[in-house]
Parts: structure tokens; C-alpha cells; sequence
């Protein structure tokens, strides 16, 4: 009986663990007053805000940009506003400075930005893996505004099946440990 019980708790364990990267995936965007693009990865995160732009999800973007970092010489608070002036979408995206290093620290400073474009409502667009965290920060520390969530996916660094590629099993683990800090830790703080 005891053997059983060993069994069926490893099967459980191990059936967690493979389905622990589609865990962290939030990936439904709702119709929004803005999208919010959180700062960090830049390639994948303002592409994906700019298709959802482009299908009507809001109409306007908020764009999340380290406010600290520099890349040869040039901030990437200026190396952001050229690129998005020069994007046909200008007028409707605005660069948001960030100082926070984390997702938690960062929710005052986009909620200040939010705040300068109107609206109730705002569709975060982050790294798929990070959709789930992200979201439940946002929602817990504004509550004067509803999130939804959007994933930009990224084959290079995450996929759900995690335990394919070295990569993915190392941003699983990375998320994990964020997510469950978040959970225990940093959220009652």
C-alpha cells in the first residue's frame, strides 16, 4: 500500500513538473483602453504590441523601456523613442521610463504613464513565460484598472515543453523561483 502511495505521488510530481511550463503561460488578450509593454526584452514584446495595435486590441501603446540601460553609448530610452518614430504607429506609443529592476518595483512607474494616457483598462504584453507573474503583480498592486495579458513568444529562450532544449529548462526554473518568491515572499511585502 505504501508503494503505491510512493507511485502515485511520484506520478503526480513528474505529470507537474511536465505540464509546469504551460503553468506560467497566460495568453488572452482582451480588448483594451492600452497596451502595456513591459520593459526588458525588446525585440519580440514591442512587435507583438504593435500586431495587437493592429488588430484593434487598443489604441494606444505604453512602452516600458529601461530607463538606466545604454547600449554603445546611447540610452535605451533613446534608442526607443527613434525607433518609435519612426514607425507609422508614432503618435499612438508612448515611451514610458522605467528605474525599477523588478516587475513589482516596476507597476508604479507604468501606472504613472498609464495614467497620462487615460483609460480603465490595459493589455500587458510581456514574455510568454512571465505572463502569469506579471499579470498577478500588476492586478495586485493597481486596483483602480482591469490587465489582461498577452504572451510574446520567444523560441529562442522558452517553450512549454521546457525539458527539450537546456534553454527552456533554464527559464522554467528561473520563473519558477521568481513566481514562487512572488507568491510567498514579495506579494505581502
Amino acid at each position: 500500500m505504501a508503494k503505491r502511495r510512493v507511485v502515485a505521488g511520484a506520478l503526480v510530481v513528474l505529470w507537474m513538473a511536465i505540464r509546469s511550463g504551460r503553468f506560467l503561460v497566460i495568453d488572452e488578450p482582451q480588448k483594451s483602453d492600452t497596451i502595456l509593454v513591459l520593459a526588458g526584452e525588446t525585440d519580440r514584446r514591442p512587435g507583438r504590441a504593435l500586431e495587437l495595435l493592429n488588430q484593434g486590441y487598443a489604441s494606444r501603446i505604453v512602452l516600458d523601456v529601461p530607463a538606466g540601460a545604454t547600449a554603445y553609448g546611447t540610452s535605451f530610452v533613446q534608442l526607443a523613442e527613434t525607433w518609435v518614430n519612426s514607425l507609422p504607429q508614432a503618435s499612438s506609443i508612448t515611451v514610458c521610463p522605467i528605474y525599477g529592476l523588478s516587475t513589482k518595483a516596476e507597476t508604479s512607474e507604468a501606472e504613472a504613464c498609464l495614467q497620462k494616457v487615460g483609460g480603465n483598462s490595459a493589455l500587458i504584453v510581456t514574455s510568454d513565460f512571465h505572463t502569469r507573474r506579471a499579470l498577478s503583480i500588476f492586478r495586485r498592486q493597481i486596483h483602480d484598472r482591469t490587465f489582461s495579458v498577452a504572451a510574446a513568444r520567444d523560441p529562442a529562450q522558452f517553450g512549454e515543453s521546457w525539458w527539450r532544449h537546456r534553454q527552456w529548462a533554464k527559464t522554467n526554473f528561473d520563473e519558477w523561483t521568481r513566481l514562487i518568491w512572488w507568491a510567498l515572499v514579495d506579494r505581502w511585502l
